[in-house]
């Protein structure tokens, strides 16, 4: 008989979680920005190639279908948008297949939220007075962004490289010698990414909120991009949120092309094809939203479970979820 039928987190942190759920809704409502729920499930998954999607098979009226478990409610919320429904929220069951540890689970709870009209610093302001308000502090305080970092300028900083500029061969050795790999089929952003997660996403954040900016606009996914006022580099027009060398939240100006968000589903799938990842199926419900209109404004996925952890004070997302994903 099995004994791992028991709750990962205790009761009391159980009531606790439920009561900082009830803070999330009420700073909303206080704001005018709607709940809502979306599907689980889609004919359309995230085509990243750094996230892995899970599929179902299911019996729907069109016959036996593929069905996607989403990843991040992202794209049903912009068919909301799409549709008029004004700033929406939603506390959303996402899933990511491989995702599991202290920082991760295959299941989560995403809080997303879409503010059509509003500017990328302006969700910057409000994604800060959220998290504030989950970790009981004042507006003002020392969890405010005490500062804005470039993407750019952490890398020259902690690496004395640009990240922009340094040749593919120096990022692969230094990656290597970073993540104790070998990298040298990796390509420009593999490399960034190992990079920017052990050497330098830990010293983030360490004496209040941080905001990173500026990203390389490979790494837009679905943002828009703009370019870099030093050199005219085109760059992602998104952030993330650091708070104690934890990612938070990621932000984007949120793409509104359908054309060229149709181009880069593809270019995914394309280099998922040439890594020989399993293609994803592309959402051409979004594309036919987008291709409505859909208003432009910013957005802004945060983990949840994990500013729940650093709120309770936990080692890990499993201790402040009813039931994480069995080890074995």
């Amino acid at each position: 008989m099995t004994d791992d039928w028991r709750p990962t987190a205790t009761l009391e942190t159980l009531r606790e979680r439920a009561r900082l759920l009830a803070g999330v809704r009420a700073f909303f409502a206080a704001r005018g920005v709607l709940e809502v729920e979306t599907p689980v499930l889609g004919h359309g998954g995230s085509t990243e190639v750094h996230l892995a999607s899970l599929s179902a098979e299911a019996t729907t009226p069109a016959g036996r279908e593929r069905l996607w478990l989403q990843t991040s409610p992202e794209f049903a919320m912009k068919r909301l948008l799409a549709a008029g429904s004004g700033p929406i929220f939603q506390l959303a069951r996402s899933f990511r297949d491989g995702e599991v540890g202290r920082r991760h689970n295959l299941e989560f709870t995403l809080l997303e939220w879409y503010r059509p009209g509003l500017g990328l610093e302006a969700l910057i302001e409000e994604s800060a007075a959220l998290v504030s308000s989950v970790l009981g502090r004042e507006p003002g305080d020392e969890t405010r962004p005490l500062r804005r970092r470039r993407y750019r300028e952490l890398f020259r900083e902690h690496l004395a490289i640009d990240p922009f500029s340094a040749p593919l061969a120096e990022l692969r050795r230094l990656a290597g010698e970073v993540g104790g790999l070998g990298m040298a089929d990796s390509d420009r952003d593999d490399c960034l990414d190992l990079l920017m997660s052990l050497a330098i996403e830990p010293r983030l954040g360490r004496d209040g909120l941080e905001v990173v900016v500026d990203y390389p606009a490979s790494q837009a996914a679905l943002a828009r991009h703009h370019r870099d006022p030093e050199d005219g580099e085109w760059v992602a027009s998104r952030f993330e949120l650091y708070l104690e060398g934890l990612e938070l939240a990621n932000g984007y100006d949120e793409l509104t092309d359908a054309a060229e968000q149709a181009a880069r589903f593809e270019q995914d799938n394309t280099a998922r094809r040439a890594m020989g990842l399993p293609e994803v199926d592309v959402d051409v419900r979004l594309l036919a939203a987008l291709e409505h209109g859909m208003p432009e404004g910013s957005g802004v996925a945060l983990g949840l479970d994990r500013l729940i952890q650093l709120a309770l004070g936990k080692s890990s997302v499993a201790e402040v979820m009813a039931f994480a994903t069995p080890h074995c």
